[in-house]
Parts: C-alpha cells; structure tokens; sequence
C-alpha cells in the first residue's frame, strides 16, 4: 500500500488478536468468474480502537517450507464500526479470490491470504493485527468536493466512507463523485444485483456514481477509464481545479498510471496535469492506498 508505509514488512505484527468468523458471504454473481466474498469478523478484543477507512492485517498461515509462520495482508474495512451482541467489535472485509503466475515456471498458485480467507466457514476463527491507518478523513468543510476513484475490492473502504457521510455527518452539501472500475458488470461490488449498497444514495443530490469496465474483459484489457473520464471532462476538469476538491483512490497500483493518462487528457496536456496534481499532493487532497 502507497500510505505512509509502502511495503508490508514495515507494519508491526503486535498485538494480536483473534477474531470468529459470524458469516461469509459471496457478493459477486454466480455468473461471474470472480470469487469475490464478504466476511463478518467478531473480534476477540473489546476495546478494539478502529475506524471508519483504516484497515486490519490478516495473518494466514505460512509456507513452513520457505520458513514462513505466517503470511500478512491488508484488508480495508468495508462498513461502519459495530458491535456484536455480546459486545465485541465487528468488522467487514471484501476478499477476492486471487492467483498468481510464477513468473520462472509459469505455474498457477492459488493466492495465499485470499484463499485462506475465502475457504473460511462460521465459527472458524483467524489472527488479525492492526487497525492501520486512516487513510481518507472526512474534511472538516462539509461543501468540499470528493472524487472517490476504486477498483475491484478498492471500492470496499468507499462503501463505509459514503454511508458514513450521509448517516453520521450532517450537513454535508459537497459533491461526491463515485468512479468504480471493474473488468465487466459482473464484478461491480456493491453495484450488483447481489448487493447494491450504493443505490440507497442516488436520491442525494450531491451524490453521483459511474463506472468503467474493461472493453474485452476476456483478453485481460486494462479498466476503460479514460472513456469514463473524458466523457464527463469538462465537469470533472471544474471539480479538479476547485481549491477544495479531495481526490480519494484505493484498488491496484497499476490503477495509478492508467489514471494519469486519462486526467492528463481531461487537464489539456500531460504537462497541465502533472502540474495539477503536485498541487493537490502537496495540499493533503490526493490520497492513495493502492496494493
């Protein structure tokens, strides 16, 4: 992740704590070829101290052939801090799936955080470490312009920052422009017909949603995010030059570059771009937790 600390052997691994899994849920269609899941966490420590954006480290098994104890990732928190009944700290996380290809052999291995985390059954319990992070703060000027940009199970953090912008801040009068980017329809998390949770905010009239898919998700074709961008130009170009505007992003890192070439269009010119986006790093008002 591109917060503060960029490689995972930087976060601490203390303490620990274990957690019980409540309920696991797939929340991609049956059609799709993504196993995306949604696991209901009860966590073994009361006064867990976690909020809205940061995220908790899973700690599945290791390869004891490598002499690995445990393998860590990064899992964002996908709602709103609650409680069990008994008390105890509940979290959300969105998992994907996942492999990868060695890049020597060629070979296909099952991703090994992903794959732990998603053959979880209820009452099966795990290790996490953490929170970490507070990676998109709600602006203390409730007018402020935000652009949320996620990608695949990037989207996750954005679905308990909105909820949480429109139940627990009042007043809020900035516009909220939602971009979620996915390989097909399919893939859209929480804007499918499975779980549609950014629906309940389209009757805000300071909300607005769009996505971008893939033009040939079957050859790996990279998320069409400048179509999506370059049609609302002239709109997004007034956002991004307001004083005001915060840029959110969070998904994969090769999301970045991607992005980059379809705002350089959107400003005018690479140059105007660049340019455009120092100032807004420089100000606090782009923030990024990319993986």
């Amino acid at each position: 992740m591109s917060i503060g600390i960029s490689h995972l052997s930087d976060y601490s691994i203390e303490p620990r704590y274990q957690a019980t899994v409540v309920s696991t849920e797939r929340i991609t269609p049956d059609a799709s070829d993504e196993d995306v899941r949604e696991l209901v966490l009860d966590v073994d420590r009361p006064n867990l101290p976690y909020e809205i954006g940061q995220s908790i480290g899973v700690l599945a098994p290791g390869d004891p052939a490598l002499g690995e104890e445990h393998h860590l990732r990064l899992y964002s928190v996908a709602d709103l801090p609650e409680r069990s009944d008994a008390g105890r700290p509940r979290i959300k996380i969105a998992v994907r799936r996942c492999s990868y290809i060695d890049e020597f052999t060629g070979e296909r291995h099952p991703g090994i955080s992903s794959n732990y985390l998603c053959d979880l059954r209820p009452a099966d319990t795990l290790t996490i470490t953490g929170p970490f992070g507070l990676a998109f703060e709600v602006p203390e000027d409730h007018d402020t312009s935000l652009i949320l940009v996620g990608s695949g199970t990037g989207i996750a953090p954005f679905r308990a920052f909105v909820k949480h912008l429109y139940r627990n801040v009042p007043g809020w009068t900035g516009p909220v422009w939602l971009f979620h980017g996915a390989r097909s329809g399919l893939e859209l998390l929480y804007m499918n017909d499975r779980k549609n949770d950014f629906a309940q905010y389209c009757d805000e009239a300071t909300f607005q949603a769009f996505t971008a898919l893939s033009p040939r998700p079957s050859w790996a074709e990279p998320i069409a995010w400048h179509q999506m961008l370059t049609e609302r130009a002239d709109d997004l170009l007034a956002l991004l030059t307001d004083a005001k505007t915060r840029v959110y992003l969070a998904g994969l890192e090769e999301m970045r570059d991607h992005l980059d070439e379809a705002l350089a269009k959107v400003a005018g010119s690479p140059e105007k771009w660049t340019r455009r986006k120092a100032e807004l790093m420089a100000g606090g008002r782009w923030v990024e937790l990319l993986y």
